[in-house]
C-alpha cells in the first residue's frame, strides 16, 4: 500500500487494486495546489468545500459520503459517524470516520473529527494499522485529543493532518496549530518528512511510530 500526502486532510491511497482519495480540496479555498489525481474511490468526511471537493479527482470513481460498508476491487470500507465539534454537531454538523481494508493492513482517516472517542466507538471501529489524524484544533480535536485518541487505537503509524501551514490560506487556516504541537507532545521525536510511504503488512511495527510528508 502506497500513501501520498495531497495537503489538508486529502490522501491518495494506492494499492495494487485500487486507488483511494480522501477528502479532497477546493484549491482556492485551502491554498494548496491539488495535485492531479484518478481514483478509484472517493470518501468525503462531510460537505465541506476543503473537503469534499470531487471535481478535483479525475476518473469515474464510486463516491462514499454516508455511514456504511462497502467494497470495489478488493478495498472495504467501513464509515463510521461520528461529530464535527464536541457538542453532538451542533456546530458543525456530522462527520464520517472511514477505515480502509486491503493488503491485509487497515488505516483509518478520522475527517474532521470534533470529539474524543469512546470506549464503544473505539471497540467498534476495532484494529487499525495506520491513522490519520486532525490535529490543528479549532475546526477539528487539538493535539492533546489527538494524542489521547491515538493511545486508545494504538496504532502502528500516525500520520498526523489538517494542521497549519505556511502554505496553506492563512486568512482561513491561519488560527490552526502547527505541526510542531502535535510533535511536542508527542516527545518530539525526530522525523523528516517524506513524499510517500509504502506500507507492507510485514514491516508493522508493534511500537507506534509518527510519520510525516511533504507538502
Amino acid at each position: 500500500m502506497d500513501i501520498r500526502y495531497l495537503g489538508h486532510a486529502a490522501f491518495h491511497i494506492k494499492t495494487k487494486t485500487a486507488s483511494v482519495v480522501t477528502d479532497p480540496y477546493n484549491p482556492e479555498m485551502v491554498g494548496l495546489k491539488f495535485p492531479k489525481t484518478e481514483a478509484d474511490i472517493v470518501t468525503i468526511s462531510h460537505h465541506h468545500p476543503d473537503h469534499d471537493f470531487v471535481q478535483a479527482v479525475s476518473g469515474t470513481p464510486l463516491i462514499i459520503d454516508w455511514p456504511g460498508e462497502f467494497e470495489k476491487l478488493s478495498v472495504r470500507i467501513f464509515g463510521f459517524p461520528s461529530f464535527h465539534d464536541g457538542k453532538k454537531g451542533e456546530e458543525r454538523g456530522e462527520n464520517i470516520m472511514y477505515k480502509f481494508e486491503a493488503e491485509d493492513i487497515s488505516l483509518l482517516h478520522c475527517g474532521d473529527l470534533g470529539h474524543s472517542l469512546t470506549d464503544a466507538m473505539v471497540e467498534d471501529i476495532g484494529g487499525v494499522d495506520i491513522v490519520c489524524i486532525p490535529v490543528g484544533g479549532i475546526y477539528t480535536i487539538n493535539a492533546a485529543q489527538a494524542v489521547d485518541i491515538v493511545k486508545k487505537l494504538e496504532p502502528s503509524i500516525i500520520i498526523p493532518m489538517h494542521y497549519n501551514h505556511p502554505k496553506l490560506n492563512q486568512d482561513k487556516f491561519g488560527t490552526l496549530s502547527p505541526l510542531s504541537e502535535f510533535m511536542e507532545k508527542m516527545g518530539n521525536p525526530e522525523i523528516l518528512p517524506i513524499p510517500k510511504l509504502t506500507v507492507k503488512k510485514e514491516d508493522l511495527m508493534e511500537e507506534m511510530k509518527v510519520v510525516t510528508f511533504e507538502i
